[in-house]
């Protein structure tokens, strides 16, 4: 992966420039990323497990494909290019369900959350991701809460009231 240049953001999500993706990983700074769930056709959810080589949280499940904004990327832009890139997703409709910070101490970004709903093939990259699956999210839910150390941590923080909601709320 190329050293890229990111956008960098301050810990109120204000844009205050630009950095090279491995300082911020090596200082841990704060930076904007996309995280984009991807739903069914049949209200479930697709399921996938990174590769170990990725650079946070190896070898974990998740639920939502995305990755760091990159510098004078608009996040939804850089949605749509993480959706191509990971899963072969490409010209879904992006619905925005809002930012969300994020920050441990692995990583501390300003999410920027979408959905979208893809009846397609996913083809995913094999450099991010090692197996994926649809899942329903009902049983994505009890996965979560049955064994959270298995998910990534930044995934299940900004996305799992929107997903148990979904569980009670008929689709809309």
């Amino acid at each position: 992966m190329a050293d890229e240049l990111v956008a960098r953001f301050d810990a109120s999500g204000n844009l205050v420039g630009t950095c090279r993706r491995s300082v911020v990983r090596r200082d841990n700074l704060w930076h904007a990323a996309s995280s984009i769930v991807v739903r069914g056709p049949d209200d479930g959810v697709y399921l996938h497990r990174r590769t170990p080589s990725k650079d946070v949280f190896p070898g974990l499940l998740d639920f939502a494909a995305g990755g760091v904004v990159l510098a004078d990327e608009d996040p939804a832009v850089g949605a749509r290019r993480e959706l191509d890139e990971e899963l072969g997703v490409h010209g879904a409709e992006l619905v925005p369900l809002g930012v969300v910070t994020y920050a441990d101490e692995h990583t501390r970004y300003h999410a920027h959350r979408f959905t979208t709903t893809w009846h397609g093939v996913i083809r995913w990259q094999p450099e991010e991701v090692a197996w994926g699956d649809w899942v329903p999210l009902p049983e994505l839910v009890k996965r979560i809460e049955r064994e959270p150390g298995s998910f990534v941590p930044d995934s299940v923080a900004v996305w799992l009231p929107v997903l148990i909601r979904w569980t009670t709320a008929p689709r809309g």
